[in-house]
């Protein structure tokens, strides 16, 4: 295969992406560089005066902060934010055709959810009970799950609020369907949730349904004695719990019973040129085969949310915007601005305005028409290609998405990002070959290769789907392997502290 030297990812596009370093002086496809441009950064390819949009994506991305010439490296020292998103387009949404390989071996569960693992939850209802349960969980592996072969693991979810808050309004309502959705989980096979007996978070409201009674257990600790006694008595009734449990079997399920939530953190300038289409190629597979994905990080998709908007009906749509419009008075509460630029990392990468790192983002999503746009944690229910408000904070978000109904997650990373998100698997897709190497104890499958080896995104994208199946049928992600998802359980933390 030819291996392109400079990317031109549309015809339109007044700027190229280097995909190797291109010292001053260098030509490549008819540009002259004038400056050095490092791997991942743009250069112009046309001149452009003062004013004028810069275009990547076929989109506008930013606009010239001052005379821009053709070979010259663009970059923060010369592209700002545009004033709004005049000029920018929209591509049509697209249906591939049904992948050949439309099933997995999952856990079918009587609600009807089929999980792709099979934990047991320590689930804390307030921070006081955290350590608790951290502790519990440990003993239960140490413990109990020799005994118990086939359950995974018995999983800490533990976090830092449930008291200091009202008990009522979005944080609160936020936190408690945060965590209804961790306690009727598909990944799990059983669940015990654990209060201290005083916070605002009571364990009346986690109730299993009738279904569940022998699988969700709960108490406080304040009724037991203390914190040793309170691990003795979850032992105690974990042993029914892990019991039940071991008995569950994977069977063969549709692809449609599939949720993905789709992530990406640590983001270069190779992410949407190469991991995020890439994923968004898998993204349509799985929803041409009847399976869900999940996009999410509201503040990322900013400036590119047109794109999304132009593929839903008229009440989706309505519900992005409001989205939109309540992340820019939130953050302009808290003395912030959407229209910022990416992190250093990201600008290091090659990343200007968070506009390009959006339209870079919402390439995660493929093609496929959207199906609708829900709350955080809110329960999805649907099938097909959704959308989830959450921050870009990529724990935050991840656990919205498993909270939601994701029971596989799919991680793009540029930089290198270490985490899990139990009991959810999670995938890890590298941007650029470099990392895949160097990082290669965390990274499950190198998308550099579209640029390395020039690997058509098509090709990439079906490895994905394909991976996707067999992590779901229980092949273990790289990060399964070392153990990360203990400490990745972040719920989303809106209001005031009290």
């Amino acid at each position: 295969m030819q291996v392109p030297d400079l990317m031109i990812l549309d015809p339109q596009d007044t700027v190229a992406v280097a995909l190797t370093d291109m010292p001053a002086g260098e030509t490549r496809q008819g540009v002259t560089a004038l400056d050095a441009i490092a791997r991942g950064h743009k250069v112009a390819r046309v001149a452009m005066a003062k004013g004028s949009p810069i275009v990547k994506y076929g989109q506008v991305m930013g606009v010239a902060s001052t005379d821009i010439a053709k070979g010259a490296h663009v970059h923060s020292h010369n592209c700002a934010m545009p004033e709004g998103h005049a000029g920018m387009t929209a591509l049509e949404s697209r249906a591939l055709p049904v992948p050949a390989r439309n099933s997995f071996m999952g856990y079918a569960r009587p609600d009807g959810q089929v999980g792709t693992r099979n934990f047991i939850g320590i689930m804390a209802s307030v921070n006081c009970s955290s350590t608790v349960c951290d502790t519990i969980a440990a003993e239960a592996n140490r413990t109990l799950l020799p005994r118990y072969p086939n359950i995974d693991g018995f999983a800490p979810i533990v976090h830092d609020q449930g008291c200091g808050m009202t008990n009522q309004g979005e944080g609160f309502d936020t936190l408690v369907r945060t965590l209804k959705g961790y306690r009727d989980h598909a990944n799990f096979g059983g669940v015990l949730i654990i209060g201290l007996g005083c916070e605002v978070n009571q364990l009346t409201l986690y109730k299993p349904t009738e279904w569940a009674a022998e699988r969700i257990k709960t108490f406080n600790i304040q009724d037991v004695g203390g914190s040793r006694s309170a691990v003795k008595r979850a032992l105690e009734l974990l042993e029914p719990i892990a019991a039940k449990a071991n008995e569950d079997r994977r069977s063969q399920q549709p692809v449609s019973k599939l949720v993905l939530g789709m992530q990406c953190g640590g983001s270069d300038g190779f992410s949407g040129i190469t991991a995020n289409p890439a994923l968004g190629v898998a993204s349509d597979l799985l929803v041409a085969a009847g399976g869900t994905s999940i996009l999410s990080e509201t503040p990322e998709i900013f400036g590119a949310e047109h794109l999304l908007i132009a593929r839903s009906d008229a009440a989706t749509g309505q519900k992005i915007e409001d989205m939109i419009t309540w992340w820019r008075d939130y953050a302009a509460k808290n003395g912030a601005s959407l229209d910022n630029n990416p992190s250093p990392g990201n600008k290091k990468g090659g990343l200007t305005t968070i506009l390009e790192k959006s339209l870079g983002a919402v390439a995660k999503g493929g093609l496929s028409p959207l199906a609708g746009a829900f709350a955080y944690a809110e329960k999805i229910d649907r099938k097909g290609f959704v959308y989830m408000d959450s921050p870009g904070y990529d724990p935050v978000a991840a656990t919205g998405q498993v909270a939601s109904g994701a029971n596989l997650v799919a991680f793009t990373t540029g930089r290198g990002s270490c985490f899990g998100a139990k009991p959810a698997p999670s995938i890890k897709l590298a941007s650029n070959s470099e990392l895949a190497r160097s990082m290669h104890e965390d990274i499950d499958i190198d998308c550099g290769v579209v640029v390395s080896q020039g690997v058509p995104l098509a090709e990439i994208g079906g490895r994905i789907y394909d991976l996707m199946l067999d992590i779901a049928s229980g092949q273990k992600t790289k990060s399964e392997e070392f153990g990360y998802g203990d400490n990745e359980f972040v719920p989303w933390k809106i209001g005031a502290v009290l």
